[in-house]
């Protein structure tokens, strides 16, 4: 029973990250170079929160899962996750976005975030808030 509460209380955090990603989505194409740099920033927590919380949901099922590509290649398995290509994709990609310093990586990873990792993401979280019922 406690790890069923764990992913749910994981969750919680999750979707309120994912809120503030989305919201960013949305505007994406009115925001400022500033603001694209926390967009980038949300998609860094939002995508960790997606991984533990992929990992916590498991271990509610007693699918035991310890590193982030294990958890990723589980929910795949399991099809909670629907593109793992994407998926391993942000994992590796993760540390290269966070340096946003070079322009041509910034672009790279708004584009990435934009194109691929948001609906990722979206995919997942709409997965898990339909196993709250």
């Amino acid at each position: 029973m406690n790890k069923e509460i764990r992913w749910r209380q994981r969750f919680h955090n999750f979707d309120k990250a994912y809120g503030q990603f989305h919201a960013a989505i949305l505007d994406i194409d009115k925001l400022s170079v500033l603001e694209k740099e926390g967009l980038i920033q949300r998609f860094e927590y939002t995508f960790e929160l997606a991984w533990k919380t992929l990992k916590d949901y498991l271990e509610s099922k007693e699918v035991i899962v310890k590193f982030p590509r294990d958890v990723i290649k589980a929910a795949f398995q399991y099809e909670i996750i629907k593109n793992g290509e994407v998926w391993m994709d942000m994992l590796e990609k993760r540390n290269l976005i966070a340096h946003t310093y070079d322009e041509e990586r910034f672009k790279f990873a708004i584009k990435k975030i934009k194109e691929e990792y948001y609906e990722a993401i979206t995919q997942v979280h709409s997965y898990l808030d339909g196993e709250l019922e």
